[in-house]
């Protein structure tokens, strides 16, 4: 194959690909009987600053235990 073929693969495989996203995105809301491209919740924005590392200094590492004590 060619890179021309492999391009035109490629561009087929993602307009199949927007295709049945948006083949999904109508039937999810269709089913929850909403139209598409609408939310009954608002959007949340998640902010990429750090969180504060103080907050975190007196948790158990989840699954893990304290970090004091050993396992039995």
């Amino acid at each position: 194959m060619s890179v021309q073929d492999d391009l035109a693969a490629v561009k087929r495989r993602l307009q199949d690909l927007e295709r049945t996203v948006e083949e999904l995105e109508h039937r999810v809301g269709t089913e929850r009987g909403t139209p598409t491209g609408t939310r009954d919740e608002p959007m949340v924005t998640i902010p990429d600053t750090p969180y504060d590392s103080q907050k975190w200094t007196d948790t158990d590492d989840e699954g893990l235990g304290a970090r004091d004590r050993h396992a039995p």
